[in-house]
């Protein structure tokens, strides 16, 4: 979550960063060269450009994401990170070539860069950490918090929060019942509703953690909950018994908190989410431009194959339920859903001869790079359904909802795996597939399910 004090942190680095080079290139002229101070075209350069190169390492460390949340031993952790790889990448491209009269100054230059660096960057980073650690820790600034649960142990996990001498951030503004008896908590935070409320509970607060009060092994009770909240973006924490504590499931992040077990934690790094996005937009950018030829061939072959529209769109749910209309190639005939939404079958006689080829290759998806650039969807990601389905398959599965938590896929691995669905529990074997690369979503299997996509195109053995 990008907020006022992400901006307040990037100025401070970009400042920084200003102060850096030009404290870096003072030293090295007279103290590391022996020769006096003087401005140049590459000094001014130097301070025009190199800040924007640091700010940028910091963003795809994701430095400025829920800075609210930001900890001195980050701080220290990513400074030093980035401080390295950025000394390292502006030696070698800026330094290294430079004439000077030994080795030695190579070194010197190159740890000197680091040192003034880090302590530029990181004394400011570090007051305006401390600053934000004091409100949170002294109850002047937190993370609005609504406990599920009424009962007593939701009552003793509130007072044990609300007791602790330090604050670990959690600001209760109030409590959802889950069985509609115990309202213990009464007294002490206001009653928000019934679990049942609890989408229309979410949506009137701004709530950003939820903590429920249900122990671990209450595995159907919790997966249905979690599955409900997951799609929006809040921290969900759960009560850990001790085999979670043995396996290692609970994370630490304060050693004054609370014994919780954070679920939703991001299985991708900040820096490849921003990787992801930057390759879904320049991939759809050339795909678009590249393949027109292309795209004029199947438009033609669509128009003249059957009456009606070239393109087809249709309302689909994507991240965190947000609706939008996918684009695709016309593969039906017109009227194909007259009678009501319907899945196509192997045989299904909705479908035109063309749109069949379309189909088994994959080419009706490629308008959707339309879809990517707008950031409704990804190259890669869970196909989006239509909340008609949605509500049947939650019905049945409530972790299906779990897959609006990121942007659809133009492919998936469920699509790559199991093909189109023809029913709703064709449906749910599918979902088996993109909830698995839910929890293992990272860069390189985006390109695995990419590759295996391409191979499906060329071979045109599309289910």
């Amino acid at each position: 979550m990008i907020t006022k004090k992400s901006y307040i942190l990037f100025l401070l680095d970009f400042l920084s960063a200003i102060i850096s080079w030009f404290t870096f290139y003072y030293f090295r002229k007279v103290t590391i060269e022996n020769a006096e101070f003087s401005t140049s075209e590459a000094f001014f350069w130097g301070i025009a450009v190199i800040p924007f190169f640091w700010t940028t390492l910091y963003m795809l460390q994701g430095t400025y994401v829920d800075v609210k949340r930001i900890y001195r031993l980050r701080v220290l952790n990513i400074t030093t990170q980035a401080t390295f790889i950025g000394s390292v990448i502006l030696f070698f491209a800026l330094i290294l070539d430079d004439s000077i009269q030994s080795y030695q100054l190579y070194y010197k230059s190159f740890f000197s860069l680091i040192v003034i660096h880090f302590c530029c960057v990181f004394l400011p980073r570090i007051i305006f950490t401390s600053i934000q650690v004091y409100r949170i820790q002294n109850r002047k600034e937190g993370f609005k918090t609504i406990l599920l649960g009424g009962s007593e142990k939701a009552l003793n996990i509130y007072r044990e929060i609300t007791s602790m001498p330090k604050s670990i951030g959690n600001e209760f503004i109030g409590f959802v019942n889950l069985n509609g008896i115990d309202k213990l908590l009464e007294d002490e935070i206001p009653y928000l509703g019934h679990v049942s409320e609890l989408e229309s509970i979410l949506s009137k607060h701004e709530v950003e953690e939820i903590i429920i009060a249900l122990e671990s092994t209450e595995h159907e009770r919790l997966k249905s909950l979690i599955s409900k909240i997951s799609k929006k973006e809040i921290k969900i924490k759960i009560l850990p018994d001790m085999y979670d504590i043995l396996a290692g499931s609970v994370k630490l992040n304060n050693i004054f908190g609370a014994l919780l077990i954070e679920v939703n934690t991001d299985k991708m790094p900040v820096w490849q989410k921003v990787t992801k996005r930057f390759l879904d937009i320049t991939f759809s950018l050339i795909a678009l431009i590249t393949l027109i030829p292309l795209y004029i061939g199947l438009a033609i072959a669509v128009k003249t194959s059957s009456k009606g529209p070239v393109f087809f769109t249709q309302d689909r749910i994507g991240r965190s339920g947000k609706k939008f209309k996918i684009i695709k190639f016309r593969t039906m005939y017109v009227g194909a859903e007259k009678n009501g939404p319907q899945l196509s079958r192997v045989d299904d006689p909705r479908i035109t001869p063309v749109g069949r080829f379309l189909r088994k290759t994959r080419l009706d998806e490629f308008p959707q790079f339309l879809n990517v650039i707008k950031g409704d969807m990804s190259l890669v990601g869970p196909r989006p359904e239509r909340q008609f389905y949605i509500d049947q398959i939650a019905a049945i599965e409530p972790q299906f909802l779990e897959l609006n938590s990121v942007r659809p896929g133009i492919t998936s691995w469920g699509q790559v795996k199991y093909g189109y669905a023809e029913n709703v529990d064709q449906m749910l074997q599918r979902m088996k597939y993109d909830l698995l690369y839910l929890k293992n979503i990272s860069l390189a299997v985006d390109f695995k399910i990419m590759l295996y996509t391409i191979l499906i195109i060329f071979k045109g053995k599309g289910k």
